[in-house]
């Protein structure tokens, strides 16, 4: 239980940023005086981290001196391009407070943030967006996950021959980044909530990048334009099977002949025997959402019940994986 808020904790002081910028090891006295902590308390961390192979210490006469792993290099300090600091910042300030009622979200079968927050539980994007400071929390956070998975999501099926692209709950962005960077001679369209267009024009993709434009709306209430490839990345996760039913059919109406759907999302074992990720992905939605992790083969059931056909299923061996179903 206490592993991740050391790595959380860390990354919060900025003890991986001090240390990459300093371009030398320091001492835990350094350190702390540095970043305004106690000596105690810092050196404890410190230690910590070691043990969980975040940074490495050299004992010298003058005593302990840390710098950062190779791990903590590339996805723990802010500047790093695979900086996985936005996302550790949004389990620790977010996730992780309603994490503290698991029990209750076994006990009653619903999303905590009511409990955590002191906000409706209704509607789930409602409470992760409560501020824009959360919204942009949430945002970067994602954006931080596209930048190590997204390639090998977009590429495991050949989707150059879809050139107009629809990224439904899009977000940040990043996504949207690596589909055009991969298939040049696409243009995707970021769909999402009003809101959240504006924080993305003003906070991550600017006027020079063309191949990317934007719609504002609310998927489930609003229209959906037509497209060939509609992108749905960690959307159907979030919600139950009735509410992915009617998203999908909306896609499919909406949907060119020849066109498709692309899934992306994290995959159980279809015995649900694994992977653990996933597992405890499937247990965040409980705390977190309306929805739940699912097996290929349940996610192909709810593209069939929409009217996709030739549904095809690759695991990437990353995180995330991909399900690409035709009309």
């Amino acid at each position: 239980f206490p592993y991740p808020q050391v790595m959380f904790t860390a990354c919060e002081l900025g003890v991986f940023d001090l240390l990459l910028e300093s371009g030398e090891p320091l001492s835990s006295d350094s350190i702390a005086s540095c970043l305004g902590t106690s000596t105690t308390g810092m050196e404890r961390l410190l230690e910590a981290c070691v043990g969980l192979k975040l940074l490495a210490v050299e004992v010298t006469q003058e005593g302990a001196l840390y710098r950062n792993t190779e791990i903590s290099n590339i996805y723990l300090t802010k500047s790093s391009p695979k900086s996985q600091y936005h996302m550790m910042m949004y389990y620790s300030n977010t996730v992780y407070l309603c994490w503290q009622h698991l029990t209750e979200a076994v006990r009653e079968g619903r999303n905590q943030y009511e409990r955590t927050f002191g906000i409706s539980s209704q509607d789930p994007f409602g409470a992760m967006y409560r501020s824009e400071e959360e919204m942009l929390k949430f945002m970067a956070g994602q954006n931080s996950v596209w930048s190590i998975c997204g390639r090998d999501v977009l590429a495991a099926f050949d989707l150059s021959s879809f050139t107009q692209i629809y990224d439904l709950g899009g977000g940040g962005g990043a996504l949207a980044r690596e589909c055009v960077s991969l298939y040049p001679n696409s243009t995707v369209t970021i769909y999402d909530l009003p809101k959240v267009v504006q924080v993305v024009k003003e906070r991550f993709i600017f006027p020079e990048e063309r191949q990317i434009a934007f719609h504002e709306g609310d998927f489930f209430n609003d229209s959906i334009p037509e497209a060939e490839l509609y992108i749905l990345s960690k959307i159907l996760h979030d919600w139950d099977d009735d509410k992915c039913k009617q998203l999908l059919t909306k896609v499919y109406k909406a949907c060119k002949p020849g066109g498709g759907v692309l899934l992306v999302e994290s995959l159980l074992n279809e015995d649900k025997s694994g992977p653990l990720e996933t597992q405890l992905y499937s247990m965040n939605m409980l705390v977190q959402t309306e929805g739940k992790e699912r097996t290929a083969a349940e996610y192909s059931k709810l593209l069939e019940a929409a009217g996709f056909g030739v549904i095809q299923v690759k695991r990437t061996g990353k995180l995330y994986d991909a399900v690409l179903g035709r009309k």
